[in-house]
């Protein structure tokens, strides 16, 4: 059996502008059990104190290495530390995030003997209120892929296979500046569905970048990115349902593009609809 101690932790955590929030997420790694990690603060040119505050915690976290070059955003920041990452298993976290307890990552390293999947998730504790959770809630239990077509897991609490995401999966898409990590996880999910971890991973602090924002963008892409991903038809019942988002925009694709077999499903319903007492 794999000793868990051979597991190895990127944390990267893009940062600008940081330096009220920072301390507390090194610290939080600091005071890891599991401490064969190595941090990649990911800086985009911020012009407070966040790389002095970074600069603090090298001798607390030997492994911890700080880029500061311009960047387009956060996602771009991300990957970058895509690029030079050397761990086994990659996370993702805001400056402004910690982990829920000092045995988080231990017993993320002890789950990942147990399992085969290149992507496992746990729950996030939200920190103030969001547009999609309130402050306290528990974030949010188990995935199907009808969830995930609903709304995005927390990057905060999910740890991908470094490997599988360098040659399977490839950089976050940067046209979508509020919601790439939910554009992202589609693309690792429609490969192979995550594992679940039940424990809650990190608190997740509201009111950053994407809490209470749309991203135009990813929902004009949505429903072609979900056919391509998944390599199916605007008639799997995935998309061809009432219960998901973009059900409107399905409807609208398969009139134009199968017009025939949409008239029939059409005409189909009716027949059905009459039929039922």
């Amino acid at each position: 059996m794999e000793n868990n101690s051979s597991i190895t932790f990127s944390i990267i955590i893009p940062t600008f502008n940081s330096g009220k929030t920072l301390a507390t997420a090194l610290q939080s790694i600091e005071e890891q059990t599991y401490q064969n990690v190595e941090v990649r603060i990911m800086d985009g040119l911020s012009q407070d104190d966040t790389l002095v505050i970074a600069e603090a915690f090298r001798t607390q976290l030997p492994q911890l290495h700080i880029h500061s070059q311009k960047d387009q955003g956060i996602y771009d920041a991300m990957n970058k530390g895509i690029d030079v990452a050397k761990g086994d298993w990659l996370i993702f976290m805001g400056s402004d995030d910690r982990f829920y307890h000092t045995q988080v990552l231990e017993k993320v390293a002890d789950f990942l003997k147990t399992t085969t999947s290149k992507v496992v998730y746990g729950n996030a504790k939200i920190v103030g209120d969001t547009g999609w959770a309130k402050d306290g809630d528990i974030y949010d239990g188990v995935f199907t892929t009808q969830k995930l077509l609903q709304k995005n897991i927390c990057h905060q609490a999910i740890f991908y296979n470094t490997l599988f995401v360098k040659r399977e999966i490839g950089y976050f898409n940067l046209n979508y500046s509020k919601s790439s990590d939910w554009d992202f996880n589609l693309r690792c999910w429609a490969k192979q569905p995550f594992a679940y971890m039940d424990m809650v991973v990190a608190h997740f602090a509201a009111g950053g970048f994407s809490t209470h924002s749309n991203d135009t963008r990813i929902t004009e892409d949505f429903l072609d990115n979900v056919l391509q991903y998944f390599q199916i038809n605007p008639f799997h019942p995935l998309v061809n349902n009432p219960t998901f988002t973009f059900y409107r925009k399905t409807l609208a694709k398969q009139q134009k593009e199968y017009p025939f077999r949409y008239q029939w499903n059409q005409w189909w319903k009716r027949i059905k609809n009459k039929l039922t007492p």
